[in-house]
């Protein structure tokens, strides 16, 4: 059964210079969330309105690894300043790359420029993200001695240029878009530092987790306390909301989810929502499709779903309370512009009125031209309910 169905006609919704990129079958009503029709709140950005169940009037839209890589403006920074770490963890550069493509493309959220691996340093735990080759940890970690030298993250201590960066990212943005901030999921970062870097089979996190449980469970415990400290030390410093990502949780299978990242995010986001209960919180794992009702147990405020899953059908398993984000396939990017308006349209139909932040499924890839991230963005914040 749909919640909150309203019998507008799709089409309608579509601004006039738009409807001629729609398949001529596109006519169906727009199932979606139980929206709570509260007034809007003007002096909050439209994002934060959306994920609250406020009524707002469109979908606010922004785009993973928004910062970077496909934009010429990064590339000459990159030109500049050829290593990763000294890009996002250099103040004036993080706040620099971070407002780039909102200087061009207007997004309804701005995140920050930085890296999931950026706390490990501060955790004892050394690290390079070497060009052509990605994250590399020197000393792998895997016995009970090695955990045991792993530090619990303070965040102000080590990493302070990402408390400046954020405070000055929202005296730019001036709450015309969310600031958003970013952290690692505990069993992600457990299979880079045990790995050795990334990875195709995960054998080696694997082991730990069947043969010595301990060990990993108490690197996760770590990661745990570590991570739900640097939210909110994010949120203290201007974060308005902040996304976690899982990117490897999916590797494991539902029953070892339950026991290996399930509880642990669940931790991070009891301890947060106690300090910081208004800040939302979004989830995101790659492949998820198998877990979205055990995503949805950890009690997160969005959950972020890649191009996999169909959007409706996501909504119709996450159920009205709970979020959601995504889901265009980023290879629509290299698309036709009518078809990167219809994948927009078709995205916003089943994700239904109101509660879904548009986004893509997974990032923007390299290569993609910056003339279609802005055709997606003027079609985006065309759309009305």
């Amino acid at each position: 059964m749909l919640c909150g169905v309203v019998s507008t006609p799709f089409t309608s919704i579509l601004p006039r210079n738009k409807q001629s990129y729609l398949p001529k079958s596109v006519s169906c009503s727009l199932p979606g969330a139980v929206v709570e029709h509260k007034a809007t709140n003007v002096a909050e950005p439209l994002l934060l309105n959306a994920v609250r169940g406020v009524e707002v009037d469109r979908p606010p839209v922004w785009l993973m690894r928004q910062a970077g890589r496909y934009m010429k403006s990064y590339q000459a920074i990159c030109e500049k300043h050829p290593s990763f770490r000294e890009r996002s963890e250099n103040v004036d550069l993080v706040v620099e790359i971070s407002l780039q493509p909102w200087k061009v493309f207007k997004p309804d959220g701005v995140i920050l420029f930085s890296d999931i691996l950026t706390p490990l340093s501060g955790m004892n735990i050394p690290f390079d993200i070497v060009k052509g080759k990605g994250p590399v940890i020197f000393d792998p970690v895997y016995s009970a001695g090695q955990v045991d030298q792993v530090r619990e993250f303070i965040p102000e201590e080590s990493v302070p240029y990402v408390g400046e960066a954020l405070s000055i990212l929202r005296k730019e943005v001036d709450n015309k878009a969310a600031v958003l901030g970013f952290v690692g999921a505990p069993f992600t970062l457990a299979s880079y530092v045990v790995e050795g870097g990334s990875s195709k089979h995960f054998s080696k996190i694997k082991r730990l987790a069947f043969s010595e449980p301990k060990i990993l469970h108490s690197l996760l415990q770590k990661f745990t306390t570590s991570m739900a400290r640097y939210i909110q030390y994010q949120a203290d410093n201007g974060a308005q909301a902040v996304q976690i990502f899982d990117s490897w949780a999916t590797e494991l299978s539902p029953v070892d989810f339950e026991q290996f990242s399930l509880p642990y995010l669940k931790q991070i986001i009891d301890t947060v929502k106690k300090s910081h209960p208004e800040l939302p919180l979004i989830l995101y794992a790659s492949g998820s499709g198998g877990l979205l009702e055990r995503i949805a147990a950890t009690g997160v405020d969005v959950v972020s779903l890649d191009w996999t899953v169909d959007m409706a059908d996501g909504r119709r398993r996450l159920g009205p309370n709970v979020a959601i984000q995504g889901n265009v396939d980023p290879g629509v990017l290299f698309g036709s512009k009518e078809l990167i308006t219809d994948r927009i349209y078709d995205t916003v139909k089943k994700a239904g009125i109101g509660k879904h932040i548009l986004n893509l499924g997974h990032g923007i890839v390299v290569g993609t031209p910056e003339e279609n991230v802005a055709h997606f963005f003027e079609v985006a914040k065309g759309v009305r309910y």
